[in-house]
């Protein structure tokens, strides 16, 4: 047995033919800057994410970093943040010289503890960032109300989000700005890097489309210093295929989740929990258990994979631990020390997560 965290050849497979027929049109093409397939993508993702505005960018980093600047995020502004995430998301604060506000998270969400950003809240703040992480979305409307009553502005960290909801409004279209990645594993991912930012701010829009392009409006005419930050052609070719198939891979997603969630419920694993506030499309499918390196060892015995999402979180990692060493964040830490992701992706058969269940319940 040899199941892998996912699948991409599986799910390459089942597309192929359209895909390669779709790339090959695009190179007898040649329009390969911000071609008819970009375009076309930022169009068709706009009107899935019900935004006005979709930006598409070199990467979700990038899609975090050009989002702050186009709201105007300078050196000495504060934004808070979750520290249980992956570095990009405060990477992208730093880069503009800003200071991340890490504060604690949901012990069952493990999404942004809304509490904990109202009490971090000071004359310096000037927006938050909350994850949608693993693909749950944050508690948007509390968030979204502290925001409005303390004049903030949001920029949602999408890369594990995409098609997920609140109430039926996409996550990316909550806030003043979305950020997505399409990191290759991402539940939809090219295949390589890309991003893409929404909004529905006209003027936001403007300006990122100059920050992603040299800062220019016009060729060879440049207004401010920019980026070379544009979402590749032969990406948006692959991603535009994609996209019509991405609620039945979340449906899929979930399918798999449910059928974990059923097989552990009696082992102690605090398996994950849905808030009822979104619709959670599972980017990953994260466990917590006291014995947690035993689990792991089982299943890495057993050519099963496994990963830790986060072992170290971004206020003990080593470029920030010196400027957060009393930063005390309980919740965090416990989470960090204790969580686990198994397989999930569309394409994972019933009977190879009850092998895996199987596995777990030996090694405890």
């Amino acid at each position: 047995m040899n199941i892998p965290m996912v699948d991409l050849e599986g799910q390459y497979l089942t597309l192929k033919d359209e895909i390669d027929g779709a790339l090959l049109q695009a190179l007898s093409e040649t329009r390969f800057i911000l071609g008819p397939n970009v375009q076309a993508f930022e169009q068709e993702t706009a009107d899935y994410l019900g935004v006005k505005h979709a930006v598409g960018v070199a990467s979700g980093t990038d899609a975090l970093h050009l989002a702050l600047r186009a709201i105007d995020i300078s050196p000495g502004d504060e934004v808070i943040t979750t520290p249980f995430t992956f570095i990009a998301t405060a990477e992208a604060i730093s880069y503009i010289g800003a200071t991340p506000v890490f504060v604690d998270i949901d012990p069952y969400t493990f999404n942004i503890d809304i509490d904990k950003v109202a009490a971090a809240i000071t004359d310096r703040t000037r927006a938050v960032i909350p994850v949608h992480l693993f693909g749950q979305p944050a508690d948007m409307d509390a968030l979204a109300a502290l925001c409005a009553a303390k004049n903030l502005l949001i920029v949602e960290d999408c890369a594990q989000s995409f098609g997920a909801h609140v109430n039926g409004r996409m996550t990316g279209s909550l806030g003043t700005l979305g950020a997505f990645s399409f990191f290759p594993s991402k539940n939809l991912g090219c295949y390589g890097d890309g991003g893409l930012i929404t909004t529905n701010y006209d003027e936001h829009a403007n300006e990122l489309r100059i920050l992603r392009n040299h800062g220019s409006r016009e060729r060879y005419h440049h207004n401010v210093i920019g980026y070379n930050s544009r979402l590749d052609e032969l990406q948006a070719v692959i991603l535009r295929i994609k996209l019509k198939h991405i609620d039945e891979y979340n449906t899929q997603r979930r399918r798999v989740a449910l059928h974990y969630s059923e097989g552990l419920a009696d082992t102690g694993i605090q398996t994950p929990f849905e808030d009822g506030k979104g619709l959670h499309v599972y980017h990953q499918y994260t466990l917590l258990h006291e014995k947690r390196d035993d689990i792991m060892k089982a299943l890495q015995a057993k050519n099963i994979a496994c990963a830790v999402y986060y072992p170290i979180p971004l206020h003990k990692q080593d470029v920030y631990v010196d400027s957060y060493r009393d930063l005390e964040l309980p919740v965090t830490d416990a989470v960090s020390a204790k969580c686990f992701s198994l397989p999930v992706y569309p394409e994972l058969e019933d009977e190879k997560i009850d092998a895996i269940v199987d596995v777990i319940k030996e090694a405890l």
